[in-house]
């Protein structure tokens, strides 16, 4: 890979390596202090996946073959032949059992680029060589809670890989048993009634076709406290309560998505699953999932594939793609912002759901005003409108990439005629009636070779006049432009020969430039059409008036220049406007997509429930809040904490250092029930046959502690919030001189010791200095030298690529982010007597820093740095 990287970006990997190895050996110098749970950070870096794989799950030596093997394979034939050289023993002998583990895991992290936690580390539990009731041997996987619909593709996968490591092991499938089958189906929908809803309702037909049809045991561990009550004890399952994780697998995995898992099945040619495609049948055929369980304050924006919803529009600006769709930012000023950029969008397709992201360049709306008029929504005339929409007769146009129809595997829609799809034709027909000669195609048609350059090169701010544009298809044989034309595949051929017969016996002033006007009876039914087809117009004293280009559009499109012409029983509407007008009129908008709001756009501190500034556990002694300062005013409280104990003077305690001689302090292993102390490596007691912890309860000198800390950062808060109780495996507590410092910042904790801040991630690929608060010199000191087109940065205004690992931040964070870095270089100098690190004052001062960005169910963060503001 490095030798295809520019030096630039050689440089500028150089330089967030150096800067994060800089931060590295701040945290390890405070480490060595002996003032945290470990002496050491805790967190390692990976350089890529390979080395996220092996550093997670394993076996070792399998980085280097990911490297090697990823030059010539996709990520998904990749994590089968990891899989099948696991089990051909190429990284170490290992037992069937064993061998289908390791390899199902590793497989996984492939799959999900080794960062989703759940789905092979938590989520899977174990995995079993069992027996079918013939004496066949089979796989079985077991999944926990933790797995999640969110990322189910890859989820649904685990079935897939284990039925491709059970042919190598020579198993049998699995074969199960009709009271299994109806055990499964049982579970789903009592889970769906006492537990939580699965993001796709899936019937018990395909339930019991899939059921019947896997190849591998998927079943688990309970997850909740809710018992099946018919279907009870029987022998191949464990459990009588409710296995999540498996009934999430499959309901929202293997069926919900069967598309999908068909795909990568289907390009990897492996056996078995057929099935799939019965299943994916099923699943088109329903009706959209984003009309169901629709929560309050999360209106319909759109029904699906309704006309007068939004247009499909396939492209992609430099905000969009990756699941990040674009609207017009005056559909979300009409739609009064409950769309705004980062709200979530849930979409008919191609996916569940997507984040919005303003696009200027694609269709704003149509509506219709309380006084009859229709209008075409413009920066110009919003004000004027937006207190008078009576109804949005179309809402604009969703711009969707090619890559997430491709991704979810759902075939393209048709696409409506754009600008873009214009400029192309254009340009072939110059290029085959004029071997591409600009000048001669501007002469044949009689228009400056200036203007058809313009609509060449520009074609979304550059758009033609209705007399150029008819110019131009009349000339060349090209379709009308798309600025005029209009919806009229919403129409009927009846409603056709109505609004030409009304066109015809109207008053037309039609002048051949932008003051026409056409002026007609107002007929309550030719007034409907009008708005079907979304052709501006207005209504004054009983008359129909439609003006400008949309005046001569209309007149021309309905062939007004041959009265004696009229519309043919056969063919389509567009087929009898081609003959009315001699020009070939394109369907404006075939494709509609239904919509409705989803989650709105965050940018949010994260707290805990409640809010937490401190690691350390009060028990009940602190009030409501749960008050540190509260709680020392008792002088000793009993919590359950850590139990160490000092080699040297034997004092027990649950601190690293022991507060009476200065010694590092051992983890002491005991038993809950007889109380002995045990070997570190002891997980059992060898007397009682119960688990072994490293915790006990114990007196703790609160007003002590409390007191130290406060003396020792120079600050007294009133209020300390800390926990009820500790949740870490070992329950080590936090250092109370990091709370305090965070109640003085106004910071609060997270449950791993780390303060984050939500935001909602959104693609970008490129920007301007202008756009993001940053001057050009800075951003040349951070590695920007030459703009978009390979032009030295030197004004605010060009375009430049973002650099992959960097990111733009909210303002609402900057405020959150400053005090941060506040804390921690106080943290540094009052704590750990280290010299202060980040010296942040204002916000131009967070430009460059880095920082890690942590998605949901992932349990890898992905390095960031700091260059903007938005």
């Amino acid at each position: 890979m490095e030798a295809k990287m520019s030096t630039e970006y050689r440089d500028y990997f150089s330089m967030l390596e150096e800067e994060l190895n800089r931060l590295y050996e701040v945290a390890k110098e405070a480490r060595a202090k002996g003032l945290d749970p470990k002496p050491h950070p805790e967190t390692e870096v990976a350089e890529d996946l390979a080395g996220l794989v092996e550093g997670f799950i394993g076996p070792p030596g399998v980085a280097e073959r990911i490297r090697e093997l990823s030059k010539t394979m996709p990520r998904e034939e990749l994590a089968f032949k990891i899989a099948e050289e696991i089990v051909y023993g190429r990284f170490g002998h290992m037992e069937g059992q064993e061998a289908a583990e390791q390899a199902i895991r590793t497989a996984l992290a492939i799959l999900t680029e080794g960062v989703t936690a759940a789905v092979y580390s938590e989520g899977i539990t174990k995995v079993l060589i069992k027996s079918n009731p013939d004496r066949s041997r089979y796989l079985a996987i077991y999944l926990a809670g933790p797995i999640r619909s969110a990322g189910g593709t890859e989820t649904a996968l685990t079935p897939v890989i284990a039925d491709f490591i059970r042919r190598m092991l020579g198993l049998d499938r699995y074969k199960p048993t009709k009271e299994e089958i109806d055990r499964f189906i049982e579970e789903l929908r009592l889970y769906e009634r006492e537990v939580s809803r699965f993001q796709y309702h899936v019937s018990d037909e395909e339930l019991r076709r899939a059921l019947q049809h896997l190849p591998v045991e998927v079943t688990g561990i309970q997850s909740d406290p809710v018992e099946v009550s018919s279907h009870r004890n029987l022998p191949r399952i464990e459990t009588n309560r409710v296995r999540g994780g498996a009934l999430r697998v499959v309901n929202d995995g293997i069926i919900g998505r069967a598309s999908k898992v068909w795909a990568i099945v289907e390009e990897l040619r492996l056996p078995g699953w057929d099935w799939l495609k019965d299943i994916r049948k099923i699943q088109e055929k329903k009706t959209s999932g984003f009309m169901e369980d629709v929560p309050a304050g999360r209106p319909i924006l759109c029904f699906p594939s309704e006309r007068g919803g939004f247009r499909l529009r396939y492209g992609r600006a430099r905000n969009t793609g990756l699941a990040a769709v674009g609207v017009h930012p005056l559909t979300m000023r009409v739609l009064q912002n409950f769309l705004a950029g980062g709200t979530q969008l849930k979409i008919e397709m191609p996916g569940k759901s997507g984040i919005v992201m303003p696009v200027d360049y694609i269709e704003t709306p149509m509506v219709l005003l309380r006084d009859g008029s229709v209008v075409r929504v413009s920066d110009e005339n919003f004000d004027k409108v937006k207190d008078k929409i009576h109804r949005i007769l179309f809402l604009g146009d969703i711009l969707i990439s090619f890559g997430d129809f491709l991704y979810n595997n759902k075939p393209l829609l048709p696409s409506g005629y754009t600008e873009e799809w214009w400029c192309e034709e254009l340009r072939e027909a110059i290029e085959k009636g004029f071997n591409g000669s600009v000048e001669e195609a501007a002469r044949s048609i009689g228009i400056s070779q200036n203007r058809l350059r313009e609509f060449l090169n520009d074609p979304f701010r550059s758009k033609p006049t209705f007399r150029e544009a008819s110019a131009i298809s009349l000339g060349l044989g090209i379709p009308l432009h798309p600025r005029y034309t209009y919806f009229w595949s919403n129409i009927t051929l009846e409603d056709l020969e109505m609004l030409r017969r009304w066109l015809l016996s109207s008053a037309r002033h039609l002048d051949g430039g932008g003051s026409s006007k056409i002026i007609g009876v107002l007929n309550p039914t030719v007034k409907a059409i009008l708005e079907e087809i979304c052709i501006p117009h207005r209504v004054m004293g009983g008359e129909l008036i439609i003006e400008g280009w949309d005046a001569e559009a209309l007149a021309f499109t309905l062939g007004v220049r041959d009265p004696e012409k009229s519309v043919g029983d056969d063919g389509s509407v567009l087929d009898n406007l081609k003959e009315l007008s001699g020009v070939v009129v394109r369907d404006k908008a075939p494709s509609f997509i239904g919509a409705r709001v989803g989650r709105p756009e965050k940018a949010k501190k994260r707290d805990m429930k409640p809010p937490v500034h401190v690691l350390f556990p009060v028990g009940l002694n602190g009030g409501s809040q749960r008050n540190l300062m509260e709680a020392s005013k008792k002088g000793f409280v009993g919590v359950e904490i850590v139990k160490r104990r000092c080699p040297s003077c034997q004092a027990v305690t649950f601190m690293r250092v022991c507060p009476r001689c200065g010694s590092q302090t051992v983890l002491e292993t005991v038993c809950p029930r007889c109380g002995r102390t045990l070997k570190e490596d002891e997980k059992v007691c060898p007397v009682c046959k119960v688990p072994t912890q490293n915790f006990e309860e114990q007196m703790v000198p609160i007003r002590e502690l409390v007191e130290e800390a406060c003396r020792r950062v120079g600050y007294r808060p009133s209020v300390l919030k800390g926990v009820k109780g500790l949740t870490n495996k070992t329950k080590t507590p936090e250092p109370i001189e990091k709370g305090v410092l965070r109640a003085k910042y106004g910071l609060s904790v997270y449950k791993d010791g780390t303060i984050r801040f939500d935001v909602t991630n959104a693609p970008l690929t490129h920007f301007k200095p202008s756009e993001i608060g940053v001057s050009v010199e800075r951003l040349r000191e951070l590695g920007y030298y030459h703009d978009v087109n390979g032009d030295p940065l030197v004004d605010p205004d060009q375009i430049c690529e973002l650099k992959v690992q960097d990111v733009i931040i909210p303002y609402a964070s900057v405020d959150y982010f400053i005090r941060i870095a506040n804390f921690i270089d106080e943290l540094l100098v009052k704590f750990y007597g280290l010299k202060p690190f980040y010296n942040v004052e204002r916000p131009e001062d967070l430009v460059g820093l880095l920082v890690i960005g942590l998605a949901p169910h992932t349990c890898a963060g992905v390095l960031g740095r700091i260059i903007g503001f938005t």
